[in-house]
């Protein structure tokens, strides 16, 4: 999307929905423009991020950029029945390859998001340090969590996100080792589908997500779906206490 943002930034910013600080009325998403863009600006505080993301928005933009939302058709998403493992992954489980703890180093987990580049990534970040602070604060509030992959004592693996009602919008995740972030995300899917959740939002469509199970529905459907799920209670308890399962 890189590439989209700096063309939308020359040409097209004046024909968008501009939100003002504070404001958390968003257009309806399913006007967004043909790239998934729905509004630009405002503001990432923990009232306008959750107004977002319950009617199926998020932030992306770049460094000295306006803040763009996004709603994009369609949405790839992994519903926690569909989750596929591999033969392979299952030995991870089997002989504990790694320690899997949740909500233990949420601030060392977004660093590293920010931090890391995966094979092919452009120069430059999305997580500005904006985006850190509001989901830092995000965090100390309940809603964004972090899975956390151990090789002994070394954070080497994990993944973030923001849990509302049953679901979760997984926003980036990292891997220092083979399979580690992918240990962590088997794990987490797991968790979540013991606990109740119905669906998480991947935002866009990854082969690495792709081969454990997730798929792209029609926004129409992803909104219809979270509008309803996003109405349950919402635990803004620490996971930090959540048990590994790791029978995978």
């Amino acid at each position: 999307m890189d590439k989209v943002i700096a063309y939308f930034i020359v040409v097209h910013m004046s024909e968008y929905h501009w939100l003002k600080s504070m404001d958390i009325e968003f257009p309806d998403p399913n006007e967004a423009d043909s790239e998934g863009i729905v509004a630009i600006g405002g503001d990432l505080s923990i009232p306008t991020l959750l107004s977002a993301y319950r009617i199926g928005i998020f932030p992306w933009f770049n460094e000295n950029q306006p803040i763009l939302w996004w709603s994009p058709d369609p949405r790839f998403v992994l519903f926690p029945k569909e989750l596929k493992i591999a033969k392979s992954m299952r030995s991870y489980f089997n002989q504990k390859k790694f320690k899997i703890t949740f909500d233990h180093a949420f601030q060392s987990v977004i660093n590293a998001c920010q931090e890391i580049r995966r094979k092919g990534q452009l120069p430059g970040t999305w997580i500005t340090e904006d985006m850190k602070r509001a989901y830092i604060q995000l965090h100390n509030a309940g809603y964004a969590h972090s899975v956390e992959v151990w090789d002994d004592e070394d954070l080497v693996g994990g993944l973030y996100g923001v849990a509302i009602g049953k679901v979760f919008f997984g926003e980036s995740m990292f891997s220092l080792k083979s399979n580690a972030s992918k240990m962590g995300f088997i794990q987490l899917v797991k968790t979540l589908r013991s606990r109740g959740y119905k669906i998480i939002d991947c935002q866009q469509e990854t082969r690495h997500l792709q081969s454990l199970g997730a798929r792209s529905i029609p926004r129409k459907i992803f909104l219809d779906r979270i509008k309803k799920l996003t109405m349950y209670p919402t635990d803004n308890e620490s996971w930090s206490s959540w048990s590994e399962e790791t029978d995978a």
